[in-house]
């Protein structure tokens, strides 16, 4: 099998990470997604690392999405929650504010009552016009969301629907989504 791989009608594969970013394509880990011995507020601006200057209002605007960030800016992002060094993560790929945000199991790790305000701050962001390219174990949360949705087995794309119409389809829900 293989492929290009393309955004916005421009090839980026083999390009370096930099590169990407400057073509609006933003990054979420799945682990390890803060550079825990910095702060708040210089984790952010790592994701601006590819400016001279941060612009104050890249720093507002994430600071605005996510306030208990605000209210940490000094704080080593070591120390914060799970759920807060999730926020953290994304706050660091909005810093640019990018076209496409790549989500690698954005709840993995949260506590289940972190689960449901994670998945609404993802909408959010989807809302303000920001395209959301997500990988995600749960399932059911996923698929309510989504546009489009791609069921892989063993590598191989099986199934391409809209998420509720995946959500509805018996043999979907049999084979991957517990019945």
């Amino acid at each position: 099998m293989g492929g290009d791989i393309k955004f916005d009608g421009e090839a980026i594969e083999g390009r370096r990470p930099e590169e990407i970013i400057h073509h609006g394509v933003g990054y979420v880990p799945q682990s390890d997604n803060v550079f825990p011995s910095l702060s708040v507020e210089e984790n952010l601006e790592m994701g601006a690392y590819i400016l001279d200057e941060i612009p104050d209002d890249a720093m507002q605007a994430v600071y605005d999405r996510f306030p208990i960030l605000d209210e940490r800016q000094g704080q080593k992002a070591g120390k914060l929650s799970g759920g807060q060094q999730q926020m953290l993560a994304m706050g660091r790929a909005l810093m640019l504010d990018p076209d496409l945000v790549l989500l690698d199991e954005p709840s993995a790790g949260l506590a289940p009552d972190l689960v449901d305000d994670m998945f609404d701050r993802i909408d959010r962001i989807n809302d303000d016009g920001t395209a959301i390219l997500m990988v995600e174990q749960n399932a059911k949360q996923a698929l309510r969301r989504c546009d489009r949705s791609y069921v892989l087995v063993q590598g191989q794309n099986r199934y391409e629907e809209a998420g509720d119409v995946l959500l509805n389809d018996s043999e979907v829900r049999k084979q991957f989504l517990g019945g």
